[in-house]
């Protein structure tokens, strides 16, 4: 009766799978794709709070051309950025969404045209911007699993500058 015991005991161990480890699990991310200016734009999903279609702006003199103001979000006071502006574009007149980030302890409201879609995409796939490039917000591309096109994975670290 103990070798057959054993026998299960061994197979039970054999047939455990092994734990992955933590780098091996991350295979995808979670990417939140934006259009604005025609551009496609992905943000990690771990930065987003919220999408909202509503939101009023308060001035603020002596800015970035880029800021538009602030609002106010549930007593909270978070900075919006236009993006087509940051990006170098003009502004359009089109009623924008507001995607408010958490990016470092540190929110911001980015105004975008439309939210498109929430997409998990493999980190393997995700290509480097060609050095010669000057956008620096920008700090990856990639080409969409579905195949409907190109996504630039946008830098949120370089979105406010560090002066």
């Amino acid at each position: 009766m103990s070798a057959i015991n054993e026998n299960v005991l061994f197979q039970v161990e054999e047939d455990t799978p092994e734990t992955p480890s933590a780098e091996e699990s991350v295979v995808s991310r979670k990417y939140l794709i934006f259009i604005t200016d025609d551009l496609r734009l992905g943000v990690d999903a771990e930065y987003v709070v919220e999408i909202l279609n509503t939101h009023t702006a308060t001035y603020l003199p002596m800015m970035p051309d880029y800021i538009c103001g602030i609002y106010n979000m549930r007593g909270q006071i978070i900075p919006i950025m236009d993006i087509r502006r940051r990006l170098g574009k003009p502004s359009s007149d089109i009623e924008s969404l507001l995607v408010v980030l958490n990016y470092n302890s540190t929110q911001l409201g980015i105004l975008v045209d439309s939210v498109e879609v929430m997409l998990d995409i493999p980190n393997a796939s995700i290509l480097p911007i060609p050095s010669q490039s000057a956008q620096k917000l920008v700090s990856g591309m990639c080409t969409l699993p579905d195949g409907s096109g190109t996504m630039l994975v946008l830098d949120c670290d370089q979105l406010i500058p560090h002066e």
